[in-house]
């Protein structure tokens, strides 16, 4: 059977989305060629917690980082697009991303369809009591010079709503993508180098399931020897041709 017969009419499909679906818009990524840590491999030490809380020194490097970065000006592209499309044209259609730039629910996906694994960079939680903020309001305070913000109700440390390396997944957000990629019929890898676990073992929770695996990315993927399929077309193309499968519409030969 081959892939188009492997997706028209499916009921429920579920997207692991990474980086690599945004570049289109903009945003950088960060393994690939001109990623941001291949670029400046010691860019990757501000995202791991133990450096960010122990080191102000990183603090202001991350926190500078963000000022003007193309993330905060992006616009969804038309494999957001087509996703957000295909659960408006009756499939139920999940995301679980492992971006922080809300790029789905900008294309018109309902917030409740789209599990932020790694969380959001909207918003911004004080390490040392409950308070959140915009995370705008946290860099007009680096733009008018404080370049290491502390919480304004306790002087805490301030970080972004992200999941940084050394900090757990969201137990609840994680639970809730597994029971979705357990249940989806089609399974979307669409972007990611599936390195980072535990996001990356959904692929393996979907196939184990029955789900139809395909993976689409540029590189190679720990993932690709169970998928169905993989496909190393570009992304912007081949989401919304593999979405119209879904309906019955268009899709190229296989």
């Amino acid at each position: 059977m081959n892939l188009t017969d492997r997706l028209r009419g499916a009921r429920l499909v579920a997207a692991l989305t990474g980086a690599g679906i945004s570049t289109a818009s903009g945003v950088p990524d960060y393994r690939g060629p001109d990623g941001v840590w291949t670029r400046d491999p010691g860019a990757m030490t501000a995202f791991t917690v133990e450096n960010f809380m122990a080191d102000a020194a990183v603090r202001r490097k991350f926190w500078r980082g963000w000022l003007g970065h193309a993330v905060w000006q992006a616009q969804p592209n038309a494999a957001h697009r087509a996703l957000a499309d295909l659960d408006r044209q009756g499939a139920a259609v999940r995301v679980l991303t492992q971006n922080v730039d809300g790029l789905h629910q900008r294309a018109g996906l309902a917030a409740r369809k789209v599990l932020e694994l790694h969380g959001t960079l909207r918003t911004t939680r004080c390490a040392g009591c409950p308070a959140r903020f915009p995370t705008s309001e946290v860099l007009a305070r680096v733009e008018r010079g404080d370049d290491d913000p502390a919480c304004p109700a306790c002087a805490g440390i301030l970080q972004p709503d992200i999941v940084l390396f050394g900090q757990l997944l969201d137990g609840d957000v994680l639970g809730r993508a597994r029971r979705v990629a357990a249940a989806s019929e089609v399974f979307l890898a669409v972007g990611s180098s599936l390195q980072v676990e535990p996001a990356a073992s959904l692929c393996a929770v979907a196939a184990r399931a029955g789900a139809t695996l395909v993976v689409v990315n540029r590189d190679p993927t720990p993932y690709d020897a169970i998928a169905a399929f993989v496909l190393r077309d570009d992304i912007e193309t081949v989401v919304p041709e593999l979405c119209a499968a879904v309906t019955g519409t268009r899709l190229r030969p296989t």
